[in-house]
């Protein structure tokens, strides 16, 4: 059962998430913030507010009011996303460099709530049965422009858990042609809200990690997709390609049995329907899981909820819709996105992370290209010197990954940037300004080989 509080948590996200990405005077901002945080702290005092009214009510319409509000939460967490885990620690300004100190990494987010969770397998690798922990999970709500207009600078928040898996959806949206990036980012904010690591939550029936695998499923599809040399059911890459794998399998069954008249409706959908409540369920209602409780409540909706949200999810990976990542590069692109938000500091941060409270433009993609690289590249620290690293290519070849230089002077480039793809790229812009994804300029020229 979900509590008013998460209601009023998602909203306070929301808020302050708009206010943070908008143009208002810096004490217009602070009193937003003030106002946020002593309306947050209202919450649980409001939980036991609610509960007592609800006892105070016959139990058929306790049921009913607990049921609006478990309907509102559950609707909010699937489309807002959890707070941004805490930055890096930030070394003191007359720390000197440590050359063998690993490079700072964001903490994973640790808070938000389940929406759904596979089933037991009823064949290999394959889940079936609805999920049965969520009796909260009914008809969509349908939210008004203002919540829906913040989401896109919600997403880009300073150390926001999905740019980690950008990546991971990427390539595993090529593994067949019926899934899709945007259809996988849609099912992972349903299924977990990108939540990852030791501290995501585990299920009641025991999913867990960001794909919420139960064991069993796990078993057959868990591979080391990212080479660390574990399948780790709680990691970004592992579960995604492994999401993405029985995604496949399943769409390609459910393909077979509608060319054999064993089931009817859309492949994708069945295939969703299929990840929740198991292909066998599917093939068992000759199409949509239908008939009992379970399907009506929890399957339709799942599905109705990720097919209507992959059109968002479309528009957020476009900046990543150009050539697919290398392994690298994705890993440099990762390692700049957790710091999207995060405000530009003239002379901020190195190969350690950021300093003063931010980075500027090599000072980002200095650290970018150590961690991605293990430590093993080490970049000069000005955009200058950067430049005589790698090898230039031609622009309209360009991968993500590679450095791009530009504003030129007397004494060569000015400014570098991260190319992501589709002509976008991230970067920490100028003094005022903090890290984003922008259009490439007109005079930028392209490095590869770091």
């Amino acid at each position: 059962m979900s509590d008013p509080s998460a209601i009023i948590a998602a909203i306070v996200i929301a808020a302050g998430g708009a206010a943070n990405n908008t143009d208002l005077p810096p004490e217009v901002k602070t009193q937003v913030t003030d106002t946020l945080a002593a309306v947050e702290q209202t919450a649980p005092a409001l939980d036991q507010q609610v509960g007592d009214v609800l006892a105070t009510l016959p139990a058929p319409v306790q049921q009913i009011a607990q049921q609006g509000i478990d309907n509102a939460a559950q609707a909010l967490s699937g489309v807002i996303p959890p707070p941004a885990p805490a930055a890096p620690p930030l070394p003191p300004a007359d720390t000197p460099p440590r050359p063998d100190s690993p490079p700072a990494t964001p903490a994973p987010p640790t808070e938000g709530r389940v929406v759904s969770e596979l089933g037991s397998a009823d064949s290999p690798g394959v889940s079936s049965g609805a999920n049965t922990n969520n009796a909260d999970i009914g008809t969509e709500t349908v939210f008004p422009t203002p919540i829906s207009s913040v989401l896109p600078r919600l997403t880009f928040a300073p150390g926001n858990a999905f740019a980690t898996f950008v990546p991971w959806f990427t390539k595993a949206g090529t593994l067949c042609d019926g899934i899709t990036a945007p259809t996988l980012a849609a099912l992972y904010s349903a299924e977990n809200g990108f939540r990852y690591g030791p501290s995501a939550p585990v299920s009641p029936v025991g999913a867990k990690g960001p794909g919420q695998f139960m064991e069993g499923t796990w078993r057959t599809y868990g591979k080391d997709a990212d080479g660390d040399g574990t399948a780790d059911i709680l990691g970004v890459a592992d579960s995604v390609m492994a999401s993405g794998q029985l995604l496949c399998d399943m769409y390609n069954q459910i393909d077979t049995w509608k060319h054999q008249g064993r089931v009817r409706g859309d492949t994708l959908d069945l295939a969703i329907a299929g990840y929740n409540a198991g292909a066998g369920a599917v093939l068992a209602s000759g199409g949509m899981p239908s008939g009992s409780p379970d399907y009506e409540n929890q399957t339709k909706p799942y599905v109705a909820k990720i097919r209507a949200s992959q059109d968002y999810f479309a528009r957020l990976l476009s900046p990543f819709g150009g050539p697919v990542l290398s392994e690298l590069g994705a890993r440099v692109v990762e390692s700049a996105m957790n710091f999207l938000g995060l405000p530009y500091v003239w002379g901020g941060g190195n190969i350690h992370g950021p300093s003063q409270g931010g980075f500027d433009c090599s000072g980002l993609t200095s650290y970018a290209i150590y961690t991605a690289t293990a430590g093993q590249v080490t970049l000069p620290r000005t955009s200058e010197t950067q430049w005589n690293v790698g090898v230039e290519r031609p622009l309209s070849e360009a991968v993500p990954g590679d450095l791009l230089f530009g504003n030129w002077g007397p004494n060569g480039p000015g400014h570098v940037a991260i190319y992501i793809g589709n002509g976008q790229m991230i970067h920490a812009p100028t003094t005022g300004d903090v890290v984003r994804v922008a259009s490439v300029f007109n005079d930028m020229r392209a490095r590869h080989g770091m």
